[in-house]
């Protein structure tokens, strides 16, 4: 075979195939890095989730009875363990009838005091995503005479 009438048409061929093999290769390695980006900040968000309840748990446990009965003002609890803020606001509605009740009271003995406890959670790059759990509780208390 004779080299110099050889034109490089192969040469040519490969080098546009290895150039169209390195944008696909780029553009999946560009479409991976924003797959793990939004797969993170899925989970922070349900770990933020996660984080609200607890502080909402922990808010009931530690409010539970006489001072979940005596609330007047709002008081808002700060969290430190979860990094979640809890508010406690008494609802205007004063002593009310119980709306789950086992035991009848005939003589309104018994009535119940309402509270609504709304936990807030941020999460994300700068804490821009906020996660807000809005719950209400009734405590049972003695008003007859």
């Amino acid at each position: 075979m004779n080299m110099k009438k050889q034109k490089g048409v192969v040469l040519f061929f490969s080098l546009i195939i290895l150039l169209i093999m390195t944008i696909i290769g780029v553009a999946l390695a560009i479409n991976s890095n924003q797959s793990i980006r939004m797969a993170g900040a899925g989970s922070e968000r349900v770990e933020a989730m996660v984080e609200a309840h607890g502080a909402l748990d922990k808010v009931l446990a530690t409010s539970a009875g006489t001072t979940l009965a005596n609330i007047v003002t709002s008081q808002i609890i700060a969290d430190d363990t979860f990094n979640v803020s809890s508010t406690l606001e008494p609802m205007s509605d004063g002593d009310v009838a119980c709306q789950r009740s086992s035991a009848a009271s005939g003589a309104n003995l018994i009535s119940c005091r309402r509270v609504e406890i709304s936990t807030d959670a941020s999460f994300g790059r700068n804490d821009m995503g906020q996660v807000s759990i809005v719950t209400g509780v009734e405590q049972e208390v003695l008003t007859g005479s």
